[in-house]
């Protein structure tokens, strides 16, 4: 195979690859890697391998040990630090490379198993979702029905009495109407097909930041790390802005009145969600410091009527996912004591390339 062509084969694989020199400088890093590592390949050129994952001295040690022995070597289930508070789980293979011409080096092959472990997981969950939604919608369409009836007949009723005490007990038939009524229609979700448009998801994020940023107390910091190489991209963005706000408010409420939220973008690529593998996609991080989720209950947040919070009747992630799959998008979640991140995948179409520069 040319060069040219094992170039272009490396590029479009979804395992990271890295190529080091014997002394463990980075020489290449596929797209794949990129997004693993969160790092451009310029950047990390040149860089010793031990600067880029400062956490994984176990590897880093076996890296050193298949350099001076020119043997091969596979450990399977690894665990690696990454920056930003990040854990690995992959397997990892090593091969000496020596090509004519080129100095010798190590090429590093990193299969991210936690990846593995979403997507199964992300099916499981789309299909109990659907089921559960179903039902829903069909037992809050029972309900809205025969709850009309009794709002109509409290107000007359209430037009006949005279008695102060007992039309306050009217008032409360119609006002618990009315609340039940309120949470049917929050069951039964938005209606319609999404209202697709070229749209900035910066400006998306930005209003979302706002919004929560009018509800938070004093103590929480909400900050933002953007890509302003993201281009434009094609969604509804009422939407959009529901779903990045449901999630951020399920952050506001882990962190209290103290902590930190990060709304972070990136470019994604070649990720495989909602069943399909997208070339480029883009990444939204909802970040939170919080408790973290309980581990019982990470399999459910996304049903309708589960909530992990102290507050909130569970339908916010339930309507999130909803809109987000209706872009033909994902959620995804990782949760631990100090940092639960919550991670939006939306597919990039390659024929919008306007480019936004935030902030404009």
């Amino acid at each position: 195979m040319k060069h040219a062509e094992a170039v272009t084969a490396l590029e479009n694989l979804t395992t990271a690859v890295l190529m080091t020199d014997l002394g463990l400088r980075v020489h290449y890093l596929n797209p794949a890697a990129e997004t693993l590592l969160d790092i451009s390949a310029d950047r990390a050129y040149g860089m010793c391998l031990g600067k880029l994952l400062p956490h994984a001295d176990h590897l880093i040690e076996g890296l050193r040990k298949a350099a001076r022995t020119g043997s091969a070597y596979t450990v399977r289930e690894i665990s690696i630090d990454l920056p930003g508070n990040r854990e690995l789980i992959a397997s990892c293979t090593v091969t000496p490379i020596c090509e004519r011409g080129h100095a010798p080096g190590l090429l590093l092959e990193l299969v991210e198993l936690n990846r593995q472990l979403r997507m199964l997981r992300e099916e499981h969950l789309l299909r109990q979702q659907k089921a559960t939604q179903a039902m829903l919608r069909a037992l809050a369409h029972e309900v809205k029905n025969p709850l009309g009836g009794l709002r109509g007949a409290a107000q007359l009723l209430q037009l006949e009495l005279d008695d102060p005490e007992l039309r306050e007990y009217t008032r409360i038939i119609i006002r618990e109407a009315d609340r039940l009524r309120k949470l049917m229609d929050r069951i039964l979700g938005p209606n319609g097909r999404p209202h697709m448009a070229i749209m900035c998801i910066h400006e998306v994020l930005e209003h979302v930041r706002g919004l929560l940023a009018a509800e938070a107390p004093r103590g929480v910091r909400i900050e933002h790390d953007y890509d302003p190489s993201i281009p434009y991209i094609r969604g509804d963005r009422d939407l959009l802005v529901q779903a990045a706000l449901n999630i951020a408010r399920n952050a506001l409420q882990a962190v209290g009145v103290a902590g930190v939220i990060l709304v972070r973008t990136r470019i994604a690529r070649q990720r495989t969600f909602s069943q399909q593998r997208h070339r480029l996609a883009v990444k939204i991080d909802i970040v939170d410091n919080g408790p973290g989720i309980p581990p019982e209950m990470r399999e459910q947040i996304f049903l309708p009527m589960i909530t992990n919070r102290a507050e909130g009747a569970g339908l916010g992630l339930s309507i999130a996912q909803h809109l987000i799959s209706q872009h033909d998008g994902a959620i995804e979640c990782e949760s631990r004591p100090g940092c639960t991140e919550f991670t939006i995948l939306l597919p990039l179409e390659n024929e919008i390339t306007k480019t936004d520069s935030w902030p404009p």
